[in-house]
């Protein structure tokens, strides 16, 4: 007992007299844990870095062990001076900064979590972690506008955003599932591409840009969209809305815009109409617009309905007047619905008939015969 009692009485008297009374302790008191960022909102995936002060206001060494407690999955790293540490000592009077990492897992639940720092096995600084929405293990492919509108002739561009919420670097192939004739091409960058590569928890924008075939029809069409790897995919499905165009050509069979007639005779021209446009065109009636007393007529004067694409012929009956003179007139034919219209020029040649050709025939003989009784008559005298 009174070696124990000279041991003690030895260390009181060192501590007390030799400067060991600044020796470290590892307690926290006296020490603060200081940031400014205690309640945060992240999304699923995010990396959070939190800069904290220790300062140490006893007149003591600390020497404090670090650790952290967090939600189940998550992952966490304390550093400081570019290293990791599981302790750190501070002077007295004095601060040290620490960095502490927190990994939001991509598949939590959407809710408030809790992350605290423990120093000595005690808390000494308790932070809010908020996960707005619901995380994810899988790979997304989304656009604000997947609905287009326009005409055969118009290209329609989306964009699409592809994350990838998995914690690997994912190489996507992109594939629209299309019909012949469709055109589908993908940009990333301003450079065009069949795949593209995402690292984790990071997105790239597509650009996706449709032509649609040039005879299409008008109506509603799917594009299915696909961003896939071996391990996940994701896609989407694009709306392409055709609106009907009209067009109309009226022409012949064999393409000619003329014929001959006789005066005060009929002739019959075959019309051939088309519908050019991608619509149905309905009621497509006929005019003339011709000499002074010329008609025209149609056979039949109306068609019901013309579909895209679809071809029907039309019998004119050209009248010409009974007095016109020989010589080339115009007939202008026209085909016309409320949506469209088109017109055809002819250029028609009137004969002389074979009946007024000997007529004439007859005149000038009579005029000759005649001269040659005068000449006969009077020429002796």
């Amino acid at each position: 007992m009174k070696i124990v009692k000279v041991l003690t009485l030895a260390v009181t008297f060192l501590m007390l007299f030799t400067g060991w009374n600044n020796i470290a302790y590892a307690d926290v008191s006296g020490v603060t844990f200081f940031t400014p960022y205690i309640n945060i909102a992240v999304t699923p995936g995010e990396t959070i870095s939190y800069s904290i002060d220790v300062q140490n206001k006893s007149g003591q060494i600390k020497n404090i062990p670090l650790s952290v407690k967090a939600p189940e999955g998550w992952q966490t790293t304390l550093t400081a001076g570019g290293w990791k540490i599981e302790e750190i000592s501070v002077k007295p009077n004095d601060s040290q900064t620490i960095t502490l990492t927190v990994e939001v897992p991509l598949k939590v639940d959407k809710g408030s979590y809790k992350v605290v720092l423990l120093g000595s096995g005690v808390p000494v600084l308790t932070l809010t972690v908020n996960v707005t929405e619901q995380g994810t293990y899988q790979t997304e492919l989304t656009t604000d506008q997947p609905n287009m509108e326009g005409t055969n002739k118009s290209t329609f561009s989306y964009e699409l955003k592809l994350k990838n919420r998995t914690p690997d670097t994912q190489n996507y192939a992109l594939i629209a599932d299309v019909q012949p004739g469709w055109n589908v091409q993908f940009t990333v960058e301003g450079k065009e591409v069949t795949s593209v590569s995402v690292e984790p928890n990071s997105q790239k924008l597509i650009r996706v840009s449709i032509t649609p075939p040039s005879q299409i029809k008008a109506g509603t069409y799917k594009i299915p969209i696909k961003a896939e790897t071996k391990n996940t995919s994701a896609s989407v499905t694009l709306e392409v809305v055709i609106r009907g165009t009209y067009g109309l050509k009226l022409t012949t069979p064999t393409g000619v815009l003329s014929t001959d007639i006789v005066a005060g005779g009929d002739k019959k021209v075959t019309l051939q109409v088309k519908n050019t446009g991608s619509a149905q065109l309905a009621k497509i009636k006929f005019y003339a617009d011709t000499p002074v007393d010329w008609q025209v007529t149609f056979e039949p004067d109306t068609i019901d309905t013309l579909a895209p694409g679809e071809t029907k012929e039309v019998t004119a009956t050209i009248h010409a007047d009974k007095k016109a003179i020989a010589g080339d007139y115009v007939v202008t034919m026209r085909a016309s619905t409320p949506e469209a219209s088109d017109e055809a020029v002819f250029r028609v040649t009137v004969k002389t008939s074979w009946g007024w050709g000997i007529v004439a025939l007859l005149i000038i003989a009579a005029t000759i015969g005649v001269l040659y009784y005068l000449i006969e008559k009077y020429g002796r005298r």
